[in-house]
């Protein structure tokens, strides 16, 4: 008929977390009840993809009461951030430079730049098995833009290049 707002209240039961809540009495025979239930429920970074309820379905009329499984997925939500700036922020290169072809100096083949990312989980979840990828372009043309000549990451993350670093042997 109409809606009503439940009063539950949580306890712990044996080590399990209970919430009991009295749905009325007296109801008459056959009625028929809809409960909408929200539940907060933290720490769930290791349940997997799924989280299951067990629901105990009493009456004082009844001696013996039903029980039901309810299984809810569990779905992560993470913000990430990527932070990335370039050292030196800009470059020029003077017109009379000219690049020094079959040299293995770096000098000879312009300046050092660094490009720096950062990722940042701003959460309010843990993140993990976290992929990025990166297309640095190194041709422009038929002119060579960037040598990569290093890769490396800091906190325990691994790096893996697709291509070779240093394809021109600088």
């Amino acid at each position: 008929q109409g809606q009503e707002k439940l009063s539950c209240n949580p306890r712990k039961e044996n080590g399990t977390h209970v919430v009991l809540c009295e749905l009325g009495n007296p109801m008459k025979a056959g009625a028929q009840i809809t409960v909408d239930m929200e539940l907060s429920v933290s720490g769930l970074e290791d349940v997997g993809d799924a989280i299951t309820f067990q629901l105990q379905l009493r009456s004082k009329n009844s001696p013996s009461p039903a029980n039901v499984s309810v299984t809810v997925p569990v779905e992560v939500q993470a913000e990430m951030e990527l932070r990335g700036n370039s050292l030196p922020a800009t470059m020029v290169l003077p017109t009379s430079w000219h690049r020094v072809e079959g040299s293995q100096r770096l000098e000879d083949h312009g300046i050092g730049l660094e490009h720096v990312y950062q990722l940042h989980n701003k959460g309010p979840s843990t993140v993990s098995g976290v992929t990025l990828r990166l297309a640095i372009p190194t041709q422009l043309g038929d002119h060579v833009l960037l040598y990569l000549l290093e890769l490396g990451t800091e906190g325990g993350m691994s790096c893996a290049n697709l291509s070779s670093l240093s394809a021109q042997q600088v």
